[in-house]
Protein backbone atom coordinates (compact mmCIF):
# COMPACT_ATOMS: atom_id res chain seq x y z
CA UNK A 1 0.00 0.00 0.00
CA UNK A 2 2.76 2.31 0.86
CA UNK A 3 4.89 2.00 -2.37
CA UNK A 4 1.45 2.45 -4.27
CA UNK A 5 0.89 5.65 -2.82
CA UNK A 6 4.51 6.59 -3.11
CA UNK A 7 4.36 5.45 -6.96
CA UNK A 8 0.69 7.66 -7.02
CA UNK A 9 2.46 11.00 -5.47
CA UNK A 10 5.53 10.51 -7.79
CA UNK A 11 3.57 10.13 -11.00
CA UNK A 12 1.79 12.84 -9.52
CA UNK A 13 4.96 15.73 -9.83
CA UNK A 14 6.04 14.02 -13.09
CA UNK A 15 2.63 14.88 -14.26
CA UNK A 16 2.46 18.27 -12.72
CA UNK A 17 5.89 18.84 -13.84
CA UNK A 18 5.07 18.37 -17.02
CA UNK A 19 2.17 20.43 -17.42
CA UNK A 20 4.08 23.33 -16.27
CA UNK A 21 7.20 22.82 -18.38
CA UNK A 22 4.35 22.82 -21.13
CA UNK A 23 2.93 25.94 -20.18
CA UNK A 24 5.86 27.57 -20.38
CA UNK A 25 7.72 26.54 -23.37
CA UNK A 26 4.42 28.70 -25.73
CA UNK A 27 7.24 31.14 -28.04
CA UNK A 28 6.16 33.96 -29.76
CA UNK A 29 9.32 34.57 -32.15
CA UNK A 30 9.04 37.51 -34.66
CA UNK A 31 11.19 40.54 -35.58
CA UNK A 32 10.40 44.02 -35.93
CA UNK A 33 9.73 42.83 -39.44
CA UNK A 34 7.20 40.62 -38.88
CA UNK A 35 3.54 42.33 -40.10
CA UNK A 36 0.02 40.93 -39.05
CA UNK A 37 -1.87 38.69 -41.91
CA UNK A 38 -5.09 40.80 -41.29
CA UNK A 39 -4.15 44.32 -40.50
CA UNK A 40 -0.77 44.30 -42.90
CA UNK A 41 1.28 46.70 -40.21
CA UNK A 42 4.20 45.71 -37.96
CA UNK A 43 3.21 44.03 -34.84
CA UNK A 44 6.46 44.45 -32.60
CA UNK A 45 5.16 48.09 -31.40
CA UNK A 46 2.14 46.58 -29.50
CA UNK A 47 3.55 43.20 -28.37
CA UNK A 48 1.18 42.82 -25.83
CA UNK A 49 -1.69 42.22 -28.61
CA UNK A 50 0.18 39.72 -30.48
CA UNK A 51 -1.55 36.36 -31.37
CA UNK A 52 0.13 33.60 -33.55
CA UNK A 53 -1.09 30.80 -35.23
CA UNK A 54 0.91 27.65 -36.01
CA UNK A 55 -0.23 25.49 -38.76
CA UNK A 56 0.89 21.36 -38.94
CA UNK A 57 3.57 22.49 -41.79
CA UNK A 58 5.20 24.42 -39.29
CA UNK A 59 4.38 28.17 -40.88
CA UNK A 60 3.68 30.20 -38.15
CA UNK A 61 1.26 33.31 -38.97
CA UNK A 62 1.46 36.33 -36.90
CA UNK A 63 -1.41 38.76 -35.73
CA UNK A 64 -1.69 42.11 -34.41
CA UNK A 65 -4.62 41.26 -31.72
CA UNK A 66 -6.76 38.36 -30.51
CA UNK A 67 -9.55 40.13 -32.87
CA UNK A 68 -7.38 39.67 -36.06
CA UNK A 69 -6.29 36.34 -35.06
CA UNK A 70 -10.16 35.25 -34.40
CA UNK A 71 -10.79 36.98 -37.90
CA UNK A 72 -8.60 34.85 -39.69
CA UNK A 73 -9.80 31.67 -37.66
CA UNK A 74 -13.64 32.18 -38.44
CA UNK A 75 -12.70 33.05 -42.69
CA UNK A 76 -9.68 31.41 -43.50
CA UNK A 77 -10.78 31.38 -46.56
CA UNK A 78 -10.28 34.83 -47.18
CA UNK A 79 -6.51 34.19 -47.14
CA UNK A 80 -6.74 31.40 -49.57
CA UNK A 81 -3.00 31.30 -49.29
CA UNK A 82 -2.08 30.39 -46.16
CA UNK A 83 -4.06 26.80 -47.03
CA UNK A 84 -6.10 26.03 -44.10
CA UNK A 85 -8.84 23.72 -45.26
CA UNK A 86 -10.04 22.25 -41.86
CA UNK A 87 -9.20 23.14 -38.15
CA UNK A 88 -6.97 20.37 -38.50
CA UNK A 89 -4.85 21.96 -40.47
CA UNK A 90 -4.12 24.31 -37.32
CA UNK A 91 -1.56 23.04 -34.98
CA UNK A 92 -1.52 25.72 -32.45
CA UNK A 93 -3.16 29.23 -31.45
CA UNK A 94 -1.68 31.87 -28.85
CA UNK A 95 -2.29 34.37 -27.54
CA UNK A 96 -0.14 36.99 -24.89
CA UNK A 97 -1.71 37.26 -21.35
CA UNK A 98 -2.14 41.03 -21.05
CA UNK A 99 -1.31 41.06 -17.27
CA UNK A 100 1.98 38.52 -17.53
CA UNK A 101 2.90 39.26 -21.43
CA UNK A 102 3.29 35.72 -21.77
CA UNK A 103 2.28 33.39 -24.73
CA UNK A 104 -0.33 31.74 -23.69
CA UNK A 105 -2.81 28.54 -25.21
CA UNK A 106 -5.59 30.54 -26.91
CA UNK A 107 -8.20 28.02 -26.58
CA UNK A 108 -8.24 27.87 -22.85
CA UNK A 109 -7.38 31.80 -22.02
CA UNK A 110 -10.69 34.08 -21.69
CA UNK A 111 -11.57 37.16 -23.15
CA UNK A 112 -12.64 40.61 -21.63
CA UNK A 113 -14.84 42.33 -24.29
CA UNK A 114 -16.05 45.80 -23.95
CA UNK A 115 -13.29 47.54 -22.20
CA UNK A 116 -11.96 50.95 -22.40
CA UNK A 117 -8.59 49.81 -23.53
CA UNK A 118 -8.45 49.08 -26.90
CA UNK A 119 -5.58 47.65 -29.60
CA UNK A 120 -3.76 48.94 -32.78
CA UNK A 121 -6.39 47.03 -34.46
CA UNK A 122 -9.32 49.29 -32.78
CA UNK A 123 -12.21 47.73 -30.57
CA UNK A 124 -10.44 43.97 -29.06
CA UNK A 125 -10.37 41.33 -27.03
CA UNK A 126 -8.27 41.21 -24.34
CA UNK A 127 -6.65 37.81 -23.12
CA UNK A 128 -5.68 36.44 -19.93
CA UNK A 129 -4.51 32.78 -18.67
CA UNK A 130 -7.22 33.00 -15.75
CA UNK A 131 -10.69 33.81 -15.12
CA UNK A 132 -9.62 35.60 -12.16
CA UNK A 133 -7.60 38.11 -13.77
CA UNK A 134 -10.15 39.03 -16.42
CA UNK A 135 -12.12 39.47 -14.22
CA UNK A 136 -10.46 41.90 -12.35
CA UNK A 137 -9.48 43.60 -15.50
CA UNK A 138 -13.07 43.40 -16.62
CA UNK A 139 -14.43 45.25 -13.20
CA UNK A 140 -11.48 48.27 -13.54
CA UNK A 141 -11.92 48.82 -17.28
CA UNK A 142 -15.53 48.77 -17.57
CA UNK A 143 -15.52 45.21 -19.58
CA UNK A 144 -19.06 43.73 -20.57
CA UNK A 145 -18.37 40.25 -20.75
CA UNK A 146 -15.58 37.33 -20.33
CA UNK A 147 -15.82 34.95 -22.96
CA UNK A 148 -14.03 31.51 -23.32
CA UNK A 149 -12.41 30.87 -27.05
CA UNK A 150 -15.42 28.64 -28.29
CA UNK A 151 -17.90 31.84 -27.20
CA UNK A 152 -16.13 34.20 -29.65
CA UNK A 153 -18.21 34.20 -32.55
CA UNK A 154 -17.85 35.31 -36.01
CA UNK A 155 -20.98 37.81 -35.23
CA UNK A 156 -18.95 39.45 -32.19
CA UNK A 157 -15.65 39.50 -34.52
CA UNK A 158 -17.77 41.50 -37.43
CA UNK A 159 -19.48 43.44 -34.31
CA UNK A 160 -16.20 44.52 -33.21
CA UNK A 161 -14.69 45.82 -36.42
CA UNK A 162 -18.10 47.83 -37.25
CA UNK A 163 -19.68 45.50 -39.29
CA UNK A 164 -22.74 44.97 -38.20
Amino acid sequence: MKKLLKNMILASFFIFGTLLMAADSYTMDYDGETTCLVRHFKIAKSSEWVSKIKMTNGKEIFFSSPKSMFEFYHTPGKWFEIGVKKESDIQEILVMDFDTLKPINAKSAFYVYGTNIISPAGDDLVAFDSYKTADAFAKKHHGKRIFGFREVSDALIRLLNGRI
